[in-house]
């Protein structure tokens, strides 16, 4: 299996060129589902210890439907396949500018959710103009057993959000362990309430702010992905989702920029214009860079051909 890994902000992916299973024709979103339905073993062999990495995602090239696309993607972390990853999606422009298969400036991706937009600035950086994302509902409190009451926005921004502003614990690299742990625990309070972005949506991603560190910064994230690792970027799809939520509080006006920080000091510059069914159209620009070149092996023989199962 050929694949090119690369971090954006700290965040890895890993992008498979070939090797993949055959998940048939028809629209990414039927694709992906007989991913996650049919080939849990081979997405999890992929991304799992000794081959992957603690907060890896991977990006799985498909034949897009709309031919304008240079290209289909499915993105999967350890836990689940998701509807989109911004991370992802800009450390594979930088992979595939790297390859030769994409030069500067804009090109479209099918995702499962919908088409997004990139813009190859030069080898590094990439702004994604994400799917419309809209805020779900504001306000929504939830009992945590140990932390109390939590109060967050529901958002959606092509995967679905719980964003508490701010957050109950200090969003600081050295929290990492008691901001991971507090996520998970509203996350399961919250599905166990059924709160999610709707039909077959629950909440997958809880994000904490607390204040920015750098020059300039409107604020520093902890955001909790699906398979319980945290998310080294600022995460993409969830910046979507908080410019959804300020862009409805009136907290930040159309075409204005920030600078959105993650736990670990990374940063994306942030955006957004209006969206043609009332919600907002994100701008992401962050930095990736590519870091190895490899095919991976799968010897009937290994015990741990599958991965090792946390």
């Amino acid at each position: 299996m050929h694949v090119i890994d690369s971090h954006t902000g700290g965040e890895p992916t890993r992008v498979i060129l070939d090797g993949g299973p055959d998940l048939g024709s028809g629209p990414l979103a039927e694709r992906a589902a007989r991913l996650a339905r049919d080939h849990r073993d081979f997405y999890r062999s992929v991304i799992l210890e000794p081959r992957g990495q603690v907060a890896m995602v991977c990006a799985l090239l498909v034949e897009p439907v709309d031919p304008r696309c240079v290209t289909g993607v499915i993105y999967f972390d350890a836990d689940a396949v998701l509807g989109m990853c911004g991370h992802g999606t800009i450390g594979l422009a930088v992979t595939l500018f790297h390859m030769g298969r994409i030069g500067l400036g804009k090109h479209r991706i099918e995702t499962p959710v919908g088409v997004v937009t990139v813009d190859v600035q030069d080898a590094n950086t990439v702004t994604v103009t994400n799917v419309e994302s809209r805020r779900v509902r504001s306000g929504v409190s939830v009992a945590v057993e140990g932390v109390g009451a939590v109060t967050g926005d529901i958002a959606y921004g092509g995967n679905c959000f719980f964003l508490v502003d701010p957050s109950p614990v200090p969003v600081t690299s050295s929290n990492v362990r008691q901001l991971t742990e507090t996520a998970i625990a509203v996350r399961e309070a919250l599905i166990a309430a059924g709160q999610g972005c709707g039909q077959a949506m629950p909440i997958d991603h809880v994000i904490f702010y607390g204040p920015a560190e750098g020059p300039g910064g409107h604020s520093r994230n902890f955001v909790l992905c699906p398979d319980d690792a945290y998310d080294r970027s600022p995460c993409g799809t969830g910046s979507s989702a908080r410019l959804a939520c300020l862009a409805a509080d009136g907290r930040l006006a159309e075409g204005e920029e920030i600078v959105q920080e993650s736990v670990i000091g990374s940063t994306y510059r942030l955006s957004w214009r209006k969206g043609p069914t009332g919600g907002v159209i994100p701008s992401i620009t962050g930095n990736a860079y590519v870091m190895a070149e490899s095919r991976l092996i799968f010897a009937p023989q290994d015990p741990f051909r599958n991965g090792i199962a946390p």
